[in-house]
């Protein structure tokens, strides 16, 4: 594969001098376009041998484009902070908004290329993370973002070289490490492993474009026009008006029967049994969430359902048995012209948190597939496709050790309406009441079926729906209390079990 990397280009001065002025002219109008139009963002994965001028050839682009426009993320082993949170978090965290091209080094290939070589990871550990990158980057494709990836390569000569010039430069020997020869030693071991990388990760949506890295000249160009070429491709793409991909025809359930109706509208619970189970509950999540804290362990509860469902009073019953200094409430609404600007993912990731804690969605990334699937505000290819995206998101979570707690509270249609009318008639409670309840109620029957869909494509063993019967309001707070405490068991019994493994 690196073959075509080590023939020898190289670039002369001249005609490096007369090309630079235009491309630079190019990707200067291109990138004004692209942060005034703000259609989609960039990301430009920088990666290849050490020595191999990567560096040297961002540090070009940033004097060639408008920096304040370009954003630059180096990444090296984990901080203690981005340790506590699944590996991809830190490269979600920094994608760049639409009309910005953000450029990543040490990005989410080197992880798993380091550890294959390293011998702490076989085949097929490489192959699974190298699908699951090919997941990631489709889910931003899909979203319309541009990702191009540059390889840049050397032979195993052509880097000692390198290295040594380097070295013996005052100026530049800050730039070798200890680690650069290290890699140098395993050049060959490298190989192999990068190959098989690049042929699994090289897809129609994210191909690779391979880079030789001995002349300066040459790589600069070549990125640059590759650059230059993509972006203004995808603007003008971005100015016709896409056909949107075929989407399977969702049937409704037959005979209009969804899995909501086999919840049990009429459990129900009396004042005194709720507060003996309520106490017995909260007891039990306190010295729960005490254990998770010293253990490490994560909890993610997300909570949906239909307007005045009484989700917040179950939240607050969870909240009542926890050290604050232990949990956040995000609370979700409408999303915000930073969040517009990114995949919609982005804002349920940047909230992860750290080991110990617990994060309660009060609704979540299940808006995608129920009130902007049926409000209209996601196309059906946009959708439907984020079923599998909220899939792989989860099943993430539960490999990195973060339990996934997901409840629907569900009522009957009159049970709504007797609440929004209670909320109309309480001074305190008139702000929970708006127009938009009431445009809801009316296509009860379309977010039903939406719900139907949901539980079928998303309910996991990992991380399966707990339907709450919920017209009783002391039955859903009792059955969230103890679901919640079940899982917390269940997450600190599985890490006792994963470290007597390790020990």
């Amino acid at each position: 594969m690196f073959e075509t990397a080590e023939v020898g280009h190289a670039l002369p001065a001249e005609e490096y001098d007369a090309l630079v002025p235009e491309l630079r002219t190019g990707l200067l109008r291109a990138q004004n376009e692209l942060a005034r139009d703000a259609k989609f963002s960039v990301v430009v994965v920088i990666a290849g041998v050490d020595g191999a001028g990567k560096g040297e050839t961002v540090n070009a682009l940033h004097d060639w484009m408008d920096p304040r426009f370009l954003l630059a993320h180096a990444f090296g082993p984990p901080s203690d902070e981005e340790a506590e949170r699944p590996p991809m978090w830190r490269f979600w965290r920094d994608l760049p908004p639409k009309g910005r091209i953000g450029m990543f080094f040490g990005s989410w290939y080197t992880a798993p290329i380091l550890q294959r070589v390293y011998g702490e990871a076989r085949d097929a550990d490489l192959d699974t993370a190298l699908e699951r990158i090919n997941g990631f980057e489709k889910a931003l494709v899909d979203d319309g973002t541009l990702v191009l990836k540059y390889w840049f390569h050397i032979s195993k000569k052509a880097q000692r070289r390198r290295l040594k010039e380097l070295s013996r430069d005052p100026k530049q020997a800050w730039r070798v490490t200890p680690v650069d020869w290290k890699h140098y030693e395993l050049f060959d071991a490298f190989l192999p492993v990068c190959e098989r990388a690049l042929r699994e990760t090289s897809t129609g949506e994210a191909p690779w474009t391979i880079v030789e890295g001995v002349d300066r000249r040459y790589r600069e160009v070549t990125v640059g026009q590759h650059l230059l070429a993509s972006v203004q491709r995808h603007l003008e793409r971005s100015r016709v008006a896409a056909v949107a991909p075929p989407v399977p025809v969702v049937a409704p359930p037959v005979a209009r029967r969804t899995v909501l109706d086999t919840v049990d509208l009429s459990a129900a619970l009396s004042r005194e049994e709720y507060r003996e189970r309520m106490d017995e509950g909260q007891a039990r999540l306190a010295a729960l969430s005490r254990a998770a804290e010293e253990q490490g362990a994560t909890l993610l509860a997300v909570f949906e359902g239909p307007d005045a469902a009484g989700k917040g009073g179950a939240i607050r019953r969870v909240t009542r048995a926890i050290d604050a200094r232990h949990y956040r409430v995000i609370p979700i609404a409408a999303p915000t012209d930073e969040e517009r600007a990114r995949h919609y993912l982005w804002r349920f990731w940047r909230h992860l948190p750290r080991a110990g804690n617990l994060v309660i969605f009060d609704r979540s990334w299940y808006g995608r597939v129920l009130v902007e699937r049926v409000e209209g505000f996601a196309a059906p290819h946009e959708w439907m496709r984020a079923y599998k995206e909220i899939n792989e998101l989860e099943e993430r979570l539960y490999e990195f050790g973060i339990g996934v707690c997901k409840f629907w509270l569900h009522i009957d249609k009159e049970e709504q309406l007797r609440r929004f009318q209670e909320r109309e008639r309480t001074s305190y409670k008139e702000f929970k009441i708006t127009e938009e309840d009431y445009r809801n109620r009316a296509k009860w029957e379309l977010y039903e079926d939406a719900v139907h869909d949901m539980v079928e494509r998303t309910s996991t063993a990992h991380a399966p729906w707990t339907l709450v019967a919920a017209n009783d309001k002391l039955h859903a707070r009792v059955e969230v209390v103890e679901t919640l405490c079940d899982t917390l068991e269940a997450e600190l019994r599985w890490r006792r079990k994963r470290k007597k493994r390790s020990v």
